[in-house]
């Protein structure tokens, strides 16, 4: 088993204390891998395994507690009088008002509680009202390219992994498979369980076909900039006749809370607000693009390596938006509290233009700026701000 010490140390941190662990994640990027982790890490640490309650509502040992009275009922059967309780629940969303049932073991029992899902919502409503103050949300992604590294247990040049990795992508049950065509049929499993079990059956939509082409038309287009209009439009004149500014918009909303893809937003730098018009959206993984769409990392190449870009952002805990200065583009605005990074992401930094800098340079604040590039002859300093290699950005601590 290999570990992911990344998401494992941010647990730990929170061990025992009065916090609701919630992670959240795509279908199979390693939510309950990580749970699996901890139980070990519980038991090596002296916890007896009567302490721990593990739950996964995915199989259908449990399909009868799907209710939050068998649910509430089976929990407090199984706790011990007087001792701390571990409670793991997978997949917790499958529940039915299972937000009440996890606040009253927060109520009633000594417990150390963990709840993952693969659906955004999962933060939203009661469990938000129940719980201010008193969770934390621990975000799970595929693989980041170290961990790629990691789990191909590689000794090749890490520069021609980058390509590989961006090929095949990050869920771990993909990178593991030796064989093309089962990385092939893995991910294809995987992209179909998202779009049949957290999308379509979870909203009961009825036209999955318009959800689909949708999805679809998003992985092709990662890193342009796209409204539900311009969809509506495309999909209208290849004949989907449902689709609409309305349709596409809840549609968008469906394939982000199963965070098949992420939303990042236009931020005006100077104005410091958020832009209505266009947003960009990143896919979660590239293998499961490349995939789907039959393409290779040759396909769109800039894009696919400013969708790597954004998503490791997202795993070092940063807010990820698109940036406007007056006229000009950036590609990322990164938050972390007080603070403020912009990137620039490159395939090559073009000869004759120095557009890619000159943006950085352009913003009035003394924030960081970084110029990140695929080339290495790129790497070094224009003007005070670094060019640093992509693989060499992923892989630094």
């Amino acid at each position: 088993m290999f570990e992911r010490p990344l998401y494992l140390n941010r647990l730990r941190k929170y061990r025992d204390t009065e916090f609701i662990k919630v992670i959240t994640g795509v279908r199979r990027s390693g939510k309950t891998f990580l749970l699996q982790m901890l139980k070990n890490d519980l038991l090596k640490s002296g916890i007896a395994p009567e302490q721990i309650i593990d739950i996964n509502f995915e199989s259908m040992k449990y399909s009868k507690l799907t209710e939050k009275e068998p649910f509430y009922n089976y929990v407090m059967q199984h706790a011990i009088s007087g001792r701390k309780m571990y409670l793991f629940f997978d997949e917790v969303q499958r529940v039915n008002q299972w937000q009440d049932a996890v606040n009253s073991f927060r109520v009633d029992l000594d417990a150390d509680i963990y709840i993952s899902g693969s659906n955004a919502s999962l933060l939203s409503g009661e469990l938000a009202t129940f719980l201010t103050g008193r969770m934390v949300e621990i975000p799970v992604y595929p693989l980041s390219f170290k961990e790629y590294l990691l789990f191909k247990q590689s000794t090749d040049n890490p520069d021609i992994e980058f390509y590989r990795y961006i090929n095949e992508g990050g869920f771990p049950a993909a990178v593991l498979s030796p064989d093309p065509e089962v990385k092939g049929t893995v991910i294809d499993g995987i992209y179909s369980s998202i779009l049949l079990k957290d999308v379509t059956e979870r909203a009961k939509i009825r036209d999955d076909q318009t959800l689909i082409r949708l999805s679809q038309y998003l992985l092709s287009e990662v890193g342009n900039q796209i409204s539900a209009n311009k969809i509506a439009g495309v999909l209208k004149n290849e004949g989907f006749k449902s689709a609409n500014n309305v349709s596409i918009s809840r549609y968008l909303h469906y394939l982000t809370d199963a965070y098949l893809f992420h939303e990042a937003k236009r931020f005006d730098i100077r104005g410091k607000n958020y832009l209505r018009s266009n947003s960009k959206y990143y896919a979660i993984d590239l293998g499961l693009r490349n995939t789907t769409l039959n393409k290779n990392y040759k396909d769109n190449i800039g894009h696919q390596i400013e969708n790597v870009v954004y998503l490791e952002l997202l795993r070092r805990g940063y807010k990820v938006d698109v940036g406007k200065d007056g006229n000009q583009e950036i590609d990322f605005v990164a938050k972390k509290g007080n603070e403020i990074e912009y990137y620039q992401v490159t395939q090559q930094i073009p000869d004759n233009s120095d557009r890619e800098i000159q943006n950085l340079m352009n913003i009035s604040d003394n924030y960081k700026k970084t110029l990140i590039t695929a080339n290495r002859m790129d790497v070094g300093e224009q003007n005070g701000i670094p060019i640093v290699h992509i693989v060499d950005w992923l892989l630094e601590e």
